[in-house]
């Protein structure tokens, strides 16, 4: 089958992206869905969806997709894309693609996809290839076209996420919940039966018109429900979620936003006790709280490229029991190597259970041993050069310098990384300093005021 060439511009680093419908539209969605199939020469696909009110049209353009290219195409319907994930690995497929456009615009959408055992495809691994497919429009007639059957794993995944903690050490916690109208509320809705916890829902309608704002926590503006339902409940955390799920961002009892490195190490070290010398995997972006808990906890501190392509090859090379991202990725050997959004607040609910301790009470220790700046981002005119001047500034006398993911700086009382974003035309700055939050605020300043001169 030959369709005309057509250029496409919704491929990004890791997935495909893109305003509705110039750069996103069925159309397209056909030919990058039957590309994938026809790439990965797959036999059995997974296809989800999120809220968005585009979604449902597109992931019926995937399935066709998949389907013409002779593949059976297994049908999730609404989820998150973890259960993709879930599904490909759990149900051995050949291939999974999630309908989403997870925190952006309501006029966008996208797709993310894996290949077996939820391997990503990348900009670096298989998306080239997928890309140059759809173009083309020149698809191989297979044997014969595929089925489409609806497939529910929600049961099993449920009794997976479950498997993270010991259901006989929970007690009661007061949490609020809140997807943001995303797809987390029907999983909550499959969990809270099998947990002691109260769950205080808020925005928990999956609803693509976003009637309380984009489900993204990352922005200061959108914590402010959350923080005030948590104050005004007498809650002990509160979570919040993307549109698609893939994060979560907590809230201690106090209302306060926590930042997502502070958690990477909570999590780090919990998993390294679990399992002495087990290697953790880490972003270059902030590091110093992350190494020390880790190696206290007598587990190895691996540090890997930021972006969930470089984490989970770093994971598998190095048998990895955790990743974590700053920016509330967090990883799991033992599912596949891939990221949720529901591991971790159930993994940090079972650290309050046990210690009988507050969220502020696990975290303000290390959040005041190094404090830091929070990621800044800034666009640019010329990032390579900007990123070059940073350096020969900041170099002399440092105690190292690397290149892993841009460049990191480090002096014996403070650090920084400067890196490009893989998904947005901007760069993105972090500093940390050893228990001087002055410092660490004089140099995030003075780096900033050295940015301006590329812009």
């Amino acid at each position: 089958m030959t369709r005309r060439p057509m250029n496409l511009t919704c491929f990004k680093a890791y997935d495909a992206r893109g305003r509705l419908p110039d750069e996103l539209n069925e159309e397209i969605a056909y030919r990058i869905a039957r590309a994938f199939a026809v790439f990965l020469g797959a036999r059995r696909v997974v296809v989800g969806r999120d809220m968005r009110l585009s979604s449902p049209a597109l992931a019926d353009a995937v399935a066709r997709g998949v389907t013409d290219a002779g593949a059976d195409c297994f049908e999730l319907g609404l989820c998150g894309t973890e259960e993709v994930y879930f599904a490909t690995f759990h149900g051995a497929m050949d291939g999974g693609i999630m309908v989403t456009a997870s925190h952006n615009p309501a006029d966008y959408n996208g797709l993310k996809f894996v290949r077996e055992q939820a391997r990503p495809l990348s900009a670096d691994a298989g998306l080239p290839e997928v890309r140059a497919l759809a173009e083309a429009g020149k698809f191989p007639e297979p044997a014969g076209r595929g089925s489409r059957r609806p497939l529910d794993t929600r049961p099993a995944y449920v009794a997976h996420l479950l498997g993270y903690v010991e259901r006989e050490a929970l007690r009661p916690l007061r949490l609020v919940v809140n997807p943001g109208n995303g797809c987390a509320g029907p999983v909550l809705d499959a969990l809270q039966p099998r947990l002691p916890f109260e769950l205080l829902r808020m925005h928990a309608e999956p609803d693509g018109t976003f009637p309380n704002g984009i489900p993204n926590p990352l922005l200061p503006d959108n914590r402010a429900a959350t923080a005030e339902r948590v104050r005004e409940a007498g809650a002990d955390m509160g979570i919040a979620w993307d549109g698609d799920f893939d994060r979560c961002f907590l809230f201690d009892e106090n209302g306060r936003f926590i930042e997502g490195y502070y958690i990477v190490g909570l999590l780090g070290a919990a998993f390294a006790r679990r399992e002495p010398g087990a290697r953790i995997v880490y972003d270059p972006r902030l590091t110093w709280n992350t190494e020390e808990m880790v190696r206290e906890a007598g587990g190895e501190p691996v540090m890997s490229k930021a972006g969930h392509a470089f984490i989970k090859a770093r994971m598998r090379a190095e048998d990895a029991a955790y990743g974590g991202e700053m920016s509330a990725h967090h990883y799991f050997r033992d599912f596949s190597y891939c990221d949720s959004g529901m591991i971790p607040w159930l993994l940090v609910a079972e650290m309050l259970c046990r210690t009988g301790r507050a969220l502020s009470e696990l975290v303000d220790e290390r959040m005041e041993r190094y404090p830091a700046s929070g990621e800044i981002n800034r666009e640019l005119a010329d990032a390579p050069a900007a990123l070059a001047e940073v350096e020969r500034r900041y170099r002399e006398g440092a105690i190292r310098v690397g290149h892993v993911d841009g460049v990191s700086v480090e002096h014996l009382d403070w650090r920084f990384n400067l890196r490009a974003s893989n998904t947005e035309p901007v760069v993105r700055l972090n500093v940390e300093s050893r228990a001087d939050p002055a410092l660490m605020q004089a140099r995030t300043r003075e780096i900033l005021a050295l940015l301006e001169r590329f812009a």
